[in-house]
C-alpha cells in the first residue's frame, strides 16, 4: 500500500512571525512530501529541498466561479494558462471553485453551468495530465452561499464533465461540517478524489485531541484505497506552526 504523501498549505501555516522560507525549510525538514498555496516565488526553493508543489488555485474568484456563464470565457483563459504552469513545474492538480449561489440558480443548473465551464478546458487538462480539482467548502460556518458545499453536488460535476481528469478536492474539515460521514464518503467517491485537505473542527485548528475527527482511520482508510496524490494539512496552528506540522506529519504519517 502507498504511504501518505503529505503536504501543508502556506497561508495556513505562514503567520506569527514565520517566514516563508522557515515554513518550506521546516515542511523539509519534518519529512512532507510537498508543499501548496505558496507565492510562485517560492516554488524553486521548495523544489532545492525536493518537495514538490501540490496544489495551487487555478482560476481567480472562489465566490465568483464556474457556476455562472459569464464566467466561463475568463476562467477558461485562466485554466489553460495554469494547466500549462502546472506541467510545466511536476504540480499533480489545480483548484477550481464552484463559486457562490445566486437568486434564481438551483443545485440542478449550478451543476449543469459549472460542468459546462470545466467542460471547456478537460482536452488540455488530458493532454498534460493534470487534475482538475473542484473544491468542496463549507457553507455552513466559513463560505455562506457557496455551492459546491456537497460531495454528492461535486461528484455529480465530475460525472457531467466525464473525463479522468475531473476531480474533487475533498477537504475533511469543511465535510465533516456539511455531512460528516467522512471515511465511508471517501470510500464510496475515492474514484473522484484528486486531493484532500485536513484541519481540526471546530475552529480549524490543530489535529489534536480537542476536536472531533480522530484522523488516523481516515488516513488508514486513504491508504487502503490505494490512492496516491497528496494530503495537505490547511490548518491555522494554535500554538508553534512548524511544531503543530510536525505533529500532524507524525498522526497522519500511514502506509
Amino acid at each position: 500500500m502507498p504511504r501518505i504523501k503529505q503536504s501543508a498549505t502556506g497561508w495556513s501555516f505562514i503567520r506569527e512571525g514565520l517566514t516563508a522560507e522557515d515554513f518550506i525549510k521546516g515542511a523539509a525538514e519534518i519529512g512532507l512530501s510537498a508543499v501548496e498555496l505558496i507565492d510562485q516565488k517560492y516554488w524553486p526553493l521548495a523544489q532545492e529541498l525536493g518537495l514538490k508543489i501540490a496544489t495551487f488555485a487555478g482560476h481567480n474568484t472562489l465566490t465568483d466561479g464556474l457556476n455562472r456563464r459569464e464566467n466561463h470565457d475568463r476562467i477558461e483563459q485562466e485554466l489553460l494558462a495554469n494547466i500549462e504552469l502546472a506541467a510545466e513545474n511536476g504540480i499533480p492538480g489545480i483548484i477550481c471553485f464552484s463559486g457562490n449561489r445566486y437568486d434564481g440558480l438551483s443545485d440542478a443548473e449550478g451543476i449543469d453551468i459549472t460542468a459546462e465551464g470545466l467542460s471547456r478546458v478537460t482536452k488540455a487538462a488530458e493532454e498534460k495530465g493534470i487534475n482538475l480539482c473542484l473544491e468542496l467548502l463549507n457553507s455552513k460556518v466559513d463560505h455562506p452561499d457557496y455551492q459546491c458545499d456537497r460531495t454528492a453536488w461535486g461528484v455529480e460535476v465530475c460525472k457531467r464533465v466525464n473525463s479522468p481528469r475531473m476531480k474533487l478536492l475533498y477537504d475533511i474539515y469543511h465535510m465533516q461540517i456539511m455531512e460528516g460521514d467522512i471515511i465511508r464518503t471517501i470510500q464510496e467517491n475515492i474514484e473522484y478524489i484528486g486531493h484532500v485537505h485536513t484541519a481540526g473542527n471546530p475552529g480549524r485548528h490543530d489535529l489534536d485531541e480537542t476536536q472531533e475527527i480522530y484522523y488516523p482511520p481516515i488516513m488508514q482508510t486513504i491508504v487502503e484505497t490505494g490512492y496516491d496524490l497528496y494530503v495537505g494539512h490547511e490548518f491555522i496552528p494554535k500554538g508553534d506552526p512548524i511544531e503543530g506540522l510536525k505533529a500532524a506529519f507524525k498522526l497522519c504519517d500511514v502506509g
